[in-house]
């Protein structure tokens, strides 16, 4: 993996950048390999480009679709929230430690299959349910059996995503970037998450378009035909890019062989059973979830991994519960669509700050100085509650939200390329599913909260639960930067300054 020059401005005494420095210092002396072909990078973001465009299609659509449904609460879009933020907490560490142990081919096919496959299935359902819209009043048990469907389809959606954002979050663009020149790998981390919010630009304002000029059956037929046809483009693409590059059929060999030694090293039945009833606590330890979450919590980069799903508890982002309660006050959908739009072009351009950022102050202060940021935006979205005019209020929700975007994405980098960085090469996809699960299950309370308080009326209370969230995460955050670096400020250079002025 290729490492950032810039943490060497961190001071050497520092634990956490003590192993980052003998990386760089080892890596340094290797030779670099032969520069990456423009045309399979190219591959890798447009395969990446079609799986993000689907997934933010659905999600931005499916509060409009469910609020449409059972209008006048959201019940419905709250549920639904629920099944798939509750899929990916439940499961999402047994993704990452079943990620880790496949070949890249197997989790490319269990990926992009189900995730395909279930969009068309929901597609579907929902056309059902509109098209049928008195069916819940004439025929109760297809009414909750097409609900189902949606929701079961999109948990098989969420967790067949996280399986492609570890494999290429986490993995491939570290693999590719190793004894590449300094500064790939940041590089690369800042087009995926730019390609991911040009996605979240672009697909929100098409949904949102085809809803108020067509109809929300269109949008649903339209999305269940684009992911059909999409999906074998997304694995050509892919493989494409697995075949064509070295050092990931190198460490995939790598990792078949060592998934099948671990095999051999397994104990007979007589040896497990005899084991398990003479150290049962142990064998517990040993399950993949319970390990998979220790494993977790012994990493240096713990407070960021927490301080970073914290904010995934919340309702201050352009998610369901938010899109739904704007309609409910009158918003337009496609006003809607636009301002998320313009929130994913505020993120965009934290893509390219964030590296400039970083190559000057460090990866650890860029992440510092993010968070706060984010979190005097979102003290606007909690002034949103006084006025009493609709249109204001709204106005200011979608602009602090919009505007807070830039320090989220940017601690979102911070955080990825210091677990990137700090997290051993083999650890790697489990704690990526760990962390994913640790920030599904705290979007599953952000909806949980929506079941509690259901009423659009009450919206507010869920965004100061929100805003108490994200200012934990950044005082967690906080102690972690003085934990690492034993102070926040350099004082002496500010008392420095002002001497000199």
């Amino acid at each position: 993996m290729s490492r950032e020059a810039i943490e060497l401005t961190t001071p050497p005494d520092m634990s956490m950048n003590e192993p980052l420095l003998e990386r760089e210092m080892s890596s340094s002396s290797l030779p670099e390999s032969p520069p990456l072909p423009s045309h399979l990078k190219l591959y890798l973001y447009s395969g990446y480009f079609l799986s993000r465009w689907g997934a933010r299609m659905w999600e931005f659509s499916v509060s409009l679709y469910m609020i449409s449904i059972w209008p006048d609460s959201l019940l419905l879009t709250a549920v639904y929230g629920v099944a798939e933020s509750g899929s990916a907490a439940l499961f999402g560490s047994f993704v990452g430690e079943w990620a880790s142990r496949l070949d890249y081919l197997r989790v490319l096919q269990l990926w992009l299959v189900p995730q395909n496959l279930s969009f068309v299935v929901a597609g579907v359902s929902v056309v059902l349910l509109l098209t049928y819209s008195d069916l819940k009043n004439s025929d109760v048990m297809a009414f909750v059996l097409l609900v189902v469907i949606t929701n079961i389809s999109g948990a098989i959606g969420v967790l067949s995503t996280l399986a492609g954002t570890i494999l290429i979050e986490r993995e491939w663009v570290v693999v590719m970037s190793e004894n590449q020149p300094p500064g790939l790998l940041t590089q690369m981390n800042s087009i995926i998450r730019r390609i991911d919010l040009i996605s979240k630009l672009f697909a929100p304002v098409v949904s949102g378009f085809i809803i108020s000029f067509g109809s929300l059956i269109a949008s649903a037929a339209t999305l269940a035909v684009m992911c059909t046809v999409s999906g074998c483009l997304q694995y050509w693409l892919l493989v494409s890019v697995f075949r064509g590059i070295p050092a990931l059929v190198e460490r995939n060999l790598q990792r078949t062989s060592e998934a099948s030694g671990s095999a051999l090293e397994k104990p007979s039945l007589v040896e497990t059973r005899d084991s398990s009833s003479a150290n049962l606590s142990k064998n517990i330890a040993r399950m993949p979830f319970i390990s998979s979450w220790k494993l977790y919590l012994k990493q240096i980069v713990v407070l960021p991994g927490v301080s970073l799903a914290l904010l995934y508890f919340t309702v201050l982002s352009f998610g369901s519960l938010m899109t739904a309660t704007l309609e409910w006050e009158g918003t337009p959908a496609f006003v809607i669509g636009i301002a998320r739009g313009v929130s994913a072009v505020i993120g965009i351009s934290a893509t390219f700050v964030y590296p400039a950022l970083q190559s000057n102050v460090s990866t650890l202060r860029t992440g510092l100085w993010s968070i706060w940021m984010q979190w005097m935006f979102l003290v606007v979205c909690v002034g949103s509650i006084l006025p009493k005019n609709g249109l204001v209020s709204a106005s200011m929700l979608m602009g602090g939200v919009a505007a807070s975007r830039l320090g989220l994405w940017m601690f979102d980098l911070a955080v990825i390329q210091q677990m990137q960085d700090e997290v051993p090469e083999s650890d790697r996809m489990i704690v990526g599913g760990v962390q994913n699960s640790l920030q599904s299950f705290l979007d599953l309370m952000g909806y949980v909260m929506g079941i509690i308080v259901s009423d659009p009326k009450d919206f507010w209370k869920l965004i100061l639960l929100s805003f108490a969230a994200s200012t934990t995460a950044a005082v967690l955050y906080t102690v972690h930067v003085y934990r690492v670096r034993k102070h926040l400020i350099h004082f002496e250079k500010l008392l420095q300054l002002i001497v000199r002025q």
